[in-house]
């Protein structure tokens, strides 16, 4: 589910008719210092991250006046959750609230409908209340019945002079979380207020990631469920699975607080959820920490798994990168093992690399791993299915704990050919192929010929060039990806598939 931040779901609220407290979100010390001043009294400070329990974590606090609200905003803007930094901080008027409401909607997965649930006692520890809550059904198409809405107010000890507006306010926050096709959308507490206002006093809105593109105006940049706003690395991942749909990428950056105390932080790279999850227990038991989350599986296409990896390897301060998952029925393991190797010869791997690629054509994956660590100043050892996550991680301890140092990073290694005027080139999707005909011999162009999977032939000049026309190689990558690895093993580097990387690559 792909999260709105508090200050996002309010906005969205008040456009939808449903009042706000008075304030805004806030970037720095001095805007928390205006906001209060416009106020004119008491504001309470929240910051902005997806996470319970704000409060108890020190991330909601209150301000008498405006030098005080500056002086929180600094200390609310400094401070981490889950290693990721506080980018916003809402700031609004403190509320005289006299009653509280729990007013969620949300998906029954059981009934595959949306639900109501109301409590009119709501606010803090509703989840040991659950016995109190009225649970009512809401028509995809109609929404909530406001008569049984009606029936759990009137039931309550709120003055009835408010009961009408109350009603109507819980009926608009359904109808905009139909609207918005939101999976979870609560205001908790809903308030009234000693000067008889009916106030959403919070807000949480999750929206069902499969209509985020029904919904450009929301400004979701992931439609994923993240416990942290996206990284620049996340949202770059993103663009690339938006743009590749031959197999899955998903990619997630982890907390890294108290990775100083471990043994290194290290690139993770699954292919699987199950799998994925036994080696990500298996090398933290390693005592390693993991810097994040990702996984390329459903037979991915080898450009994928290669950009994959480049997005791995640009994160700082990696000490090596540990690749492990289920061995999927379905997945040929040496697509991935040649997007790997392009990725670990392209930047000159310096850290060490475990691979476990189990399943189909796990000793022809191994082979090309074997051979891609032969080309590169660190090791990379390739394992099959019979080798263990907890064989893998331990083995992976030992060549961290003889590399000895950790690098200070990698840089793309591109050959001189590429761009010249002599070499011959033609784009596919996302990239550009080049071939060194000045160093393309006989014995060079043998290779490129044998391993191009016929979308290569030689000319009359006995140069390799098209065999088909450039829409039929548009997304030909896995197959001159492999050309171009299997030429490497030949000690012919006469082919380059350049995929440079927006965002990675200045040049791109």
């Amino acid at each position: 589910m792909a999260r709105l931040h508090e200050f996002q779901g309010k906005a969205l609220l008040a456009e939808h008719g449903i009042n706000v407290p008075r304030g805004r979100a806030v970037r720095s010390a001095e805007q928390a210092r205006t906001v209060a001043e416009e106020i004119g009294g008491p504001v309470v400070m929240k910051v902005q991250a997806w996470t319970t329990s704000r409060k108890a974590q020190g991330g909601v606090v209150f301000a008498k006046t405006p030098e005080e609200a500056a002086g929180h905003g600094e200390k609310l803007l400094s401070m981490t959750f889950g290693s990721f930094p506080v980018a916003e901080v809402l700031v609004e008027e403190m509320l005289d609230i006299t009653h509280e409401l729990f007013v969620s909607m949300s998906i029954d997965d059981a009934a595959q409908a949306p639900l109501l649930l109301l409590d009119c006692a709501g606010g803090s520890g509703i989840e040991d209340r659950a016995a109190t809550v009225t649970r009512l059904p809401v028509s995809a198409t109609d929404g909530v019945d406001a008569d049984e809405v009606r029936r759990t107010v009137e039931a309550s000890q709120i003055d009835k002079s408010l009961h009408d507006e109350l009603v109507d306010v819980i009926c608009r926050i359904v109808d905009l979380g139909r609207t918005l096709e939101a999976r979870s959308m609560e205001v908790n507490p809903l308030v009234t207020t000693g000067d008889g206002r009916i106030v959403a006093a919070d807000c949480r809105m999750a929206i069902d990631d499969y209509a985020v593109f029904r919904h450009p105006e929301l400004g979701i940049e992931i439609a994923r469920e993240l416990d942290h706003p996206a990284t620049d690395l996340e949202r770059l991942a993103y663009k690339m699975e938006e743009n590749d749909h031959r197999g899955t990428f998903y990619f997630a950056q982890l907390p890294t607080a108290g990775a100083g105390d471990s043994r290194g932080l290290i690139g993770f790279h699954g292919a699987g959820g199950g799998g994925s999850m036994m080696s990500m227990d298996a090398v933290t038991n390693e005592g390693f920490a993991i810097a994040n989350f990702c996984d390329t599986s459903g037979n991915p296409s080898v450009a994928k798994v290669y950009r994959a990896a480049r997005v791995i390897l640009s994160q700082p301060g990696l000490v090596g990168y540990f690749g492990s998952g289920s061995g999927v029925a379905s997945q040929e393991q040496y697509h991935s093992a040649y997007g790997l190797a392009k990725a670990f010869i392209e930047m000159q791997l310096a850290i060490p690399a475990v691979i476990r690629l189990g399943g189909n054509s796990e000793d022809r994956a191994v082979a090309i791993l074997d051979a891609a660590s032969r080309m590169v100043p660190a090791t990379i050892e390739g394992y099959r299915k019979d080798d263990t996550p907890a064989f893998c991680a331990q083995r992976f301890r030992t060549l961290v704990e003889e590399s000895g140092g950790r690098p200070d990073g990698m840089t793309r290694h591109v050959p001189e050919f590429v761009n010249s005027n002599t070499a011959y080139s033609f784009p596919i999707t996302g990239g550009t192929v080049w071939i060194d005909h000045d160093r393309c011999d006989r014995d060079a162009a043998g290779p490129i010929i044998e391993h191009s999977a016929d979308l290569l032939e030689l000319n009359d000049a006995g140069k390799p060039v098209l065999a088909a026309s450039e829409e039929d190689v548009a997304n030909k990558d896995s197959e001159l990806i492999a050309c171009e690895i299997e030429c490497l093993r030949a000690g012919k580097p006469v082919i380059f598939v350049d995929l440079a990387i927006p965002g990675l690559d200045d040049s791109a």
